[in-house]
C-alpha cells in the first residue's frame, strides 16, 4: 500500500499544487509515512518539502510555506500506507465468519490495527499488540482507542477469541492506565458465556482502571442463519433485563438500544448516554434520533397530498413509529412504517445496516406511496449498492418506487427539509 491520493479539497494547498487523484505522496521533509498519523505529524510545520510521484511516474519535489497547523487538503485512499495489521483471532461470535460468499469484498476484511482504531474508531482486541506499538503510542500521545474487551477472565477470553494471546487483556489495559492512554471498551454479550457473573467480573475489572476508561458499551451477539454450530445463543428478553440491571451498577457503562427493545423497556434519556461516545455501536442511536427529530420544525399542513412509507429495521420500528405518528398530524400527509423482515440473514438480525435489496423489494413492492424512505446505512458508503451487490437504481426499476435516502442515521432533518420543499410545490 502507498499514500495514494483519492481526491483533494477545494481551495486547498494540494489543489494549488495541482496534486491529482492517483498521485502518490512519497515523503514529507524526506520522511516516509506509515499512515495518516505520520502524515498529520509531519505536516505540522510552516516550511515543508514534499515529494510527489505523479500518475505518469514522474517525481516532483515541491517546497512550500504554510501556516503551522494548516493541512495540505489531501484525501487518501486509505488511512494506512503500509500493511494493515490483520486480525489473528478466530472469535466464536465473529460476524465476518457468519456471512455467505458473494457479498462486497470489504465485508470479509478482518483488521485489528490500533492505527485504524485511533483514526477511525474501529475496535481492536490487542492480541497483536507489540512493544513497538506501545512505544509509538506513548511517544506520540495517541488516543483514545476502542477496545473489544468482551471478558477480562483470561481463560474465558482465550476461549472466546480462540487466541492464546487474548488472556493478556488486563496487562495491556493496565499499561494504558499507567501511560494515561484513554480508551472506550466494548463487550459483545454472549448468553451463558460472558454474561451474568462473568459480566460483573469484567465490569469490576474495567472500573478498577479509573479515568482512562472513557465508556463501556455492551452489545448483543449477532447470529445469522449462516452460523455453523450451536455454541451461540441469542439474547433473550430475560438476559436483556438481567444485563441492563448489572450494567446499572457501574458508571460509564451503557447497554445498546437492542437490550432495551428486547426487554420491552423505554429507551433511556440523554443523561444515560453521557456524550454518546459509542453511537456507531448502537448505544443511544434511537435516543439521538428522537431528540433531534423533536427539535425540528414541522409544517401544520401541506398544499397537496403526500404519502410516505418508512422501510426500516425491526430494531428501529418503535422509534420510526413515533416519528410517523407526529408526521401524520400534518394535514395532507400520510405515513406508514414497514419493518423489513430479514429473510436473507435470518430472524435474529434486526438492524438496518444489514437489510438486503431482495428483502427490501419483497416488503415494499405492493405498497402504494409517493416515496419510500430508507436509511442510508442500507447502502455502501458513497454509492447506491446494497450488501448483496444490487443497486438502489435497480430496485427503483423493479419496484417502480421513488426513494428518499436519509444519510444521517441520527437525524431526520433531510426528511423534514424535503417535506418543506415539497410543500412549496416542488418534488
Amino acid at each position: 500500500m502507498a499514500a495514494i491520493v483519492s481526491s483533494v479539497e477545494k481551495g486547498s494547498i494540494a489543489e494549488e499544487l495541482e496534486i491529482e487523484q492517483g498521485d502518490e505522496l512519497v515523503s514529507i521533509d524526506g520522511q516516509k509515512m506509515l499512515d495518516m498519523i505520520d502524515y498529520g505529524f509531519y505536516c505540522k510545520s510552516e516550511f515543508l518539502t514534499i515529494e510527489i510521484k505523479k500518475k505518469n511516474g514522474e517525481i516532483e519535489e515541491i517546497e512550500l510555506e504554510k501556516d503551522y497547523d494548516e493541512d495540505l487538503g489531501i484525501i487518501f485512499e486509505s488511512a494506512v500506507f503500509d500493511r494493515i495489521k490483520p486480525c489473528l483471532n478466530n472469535c466464536i461470535f465473529c460476524f465476518v465468519d457468519q456471512q455467505p460468499k458473494g457479498l462486497r469484498d470489504t465485508l470479509y476484511i478482518k483488521d485489528d490495527d490500533y492505527r485504524l482504531s485511533y483514526l477511525q474508531g474501529t475496535y481492536i482486541t490487542l492480541t497483536n499488540f507489540k512493544e513497538e506499538d506501545k512505544q509509538r503510542i506513548s511517544r506520540m500521545h495517541l488516543g483514545p482507542f476502542y477496545v473489544s474487551v468482551h471478558a477480562t477472565n483470561p481463560d474465558l477470553r482465550v476461549k472466546m477469541l480462540r487466541n492464546p494471546n487474548a488472556g493478556k487483556i488486563m496487562e495491556h489495559l493496565k499499561w494504558f492506565k499507567d501511560n494515561e492512554i484513554p480508551f472506550h471498551a466494548q463487550i459483545v454479550l454472549c448468553p451463558d458465556i460472558n454474561d451474568g457473573a462473568e459480566l460483573e467480573r469484567t465490569l469490576t475489572d474495567l472500573t478498577s482502571l479509573g479515568d482512562c476508561v472513557l465508556s463501556v458499551a455492551i452489545v448483543p451477539v449477532g447470529i445469522t442463519q449462516f452460523r455453523e454450530g450451536n455454541i451461540l445463543k441469542p439474547v433473550t428478553p430475560e438476559v436483556a433485563e438481567q444485563t441492563i440491571e448489572i450494567a446499572s451498577k457501574y458508571k460509564k457503562v451503557c447497554c445498546s438500544d437492542e437490550f432495551f427493545l428486547l426487554a420491552n423497556r423505554q429507551i433511556p434519556s440523554c443523561e444515560y448516554y453521557g456524550n454518546f461516545s459509542q453511537l456507531d455501536d448502537g448505544v443511544g442511536a434511537i435516543r439521538a434520533l428522537l431528540e433531534d427529530f423533536d427539535g425540528l420544525k414541522l409544517p401544520e399542513t401541506l398544499s397537496k397530498p403526500l404519502k410516505l412509507v418508512f422501510a426500516t429495521s425491526y430494531a428501529g420500528k418503535d422509534a420510526i413509529s413515533y416519528v410517523s405518528e407526529k408526521l401524520n398530524k400534518i394535514d395532507n400527509l400520510q405515513s406508514v412504517v414497514l419493518p423489513v423482515k430479514s429473510n436473507y440473514w435470518g430472524q435474529n438480525i434486526t438492524v438496518a445496516g444489514l437489510i438486503t435489496s431482495e428483502d427490501l423489494i419483497s416488503t415494499i413492492k405492493d405498497v402504494e406511496c409517493d416515496y419510500v424512505i430508507v436509511p442510508g446505512v442500507m447502502l455502501k458508503p458513497y454509492s447506491d449498492s446494497f450488501l448483496d451487490g444490487q443497486t438502489l437504481t435497480k430496485v427503483k426499476e423493479i419496484t417502480g418506487k421513488s426513494f428518499i435516502v436519509i444519510n444521517n442515521q441520527y437525524s431526520l432533518k433531510e426528511l423534514v427539509d424535503f417535506i418543506n420543499y415539497y410543500n412549496t410545490g416542488n418534488q
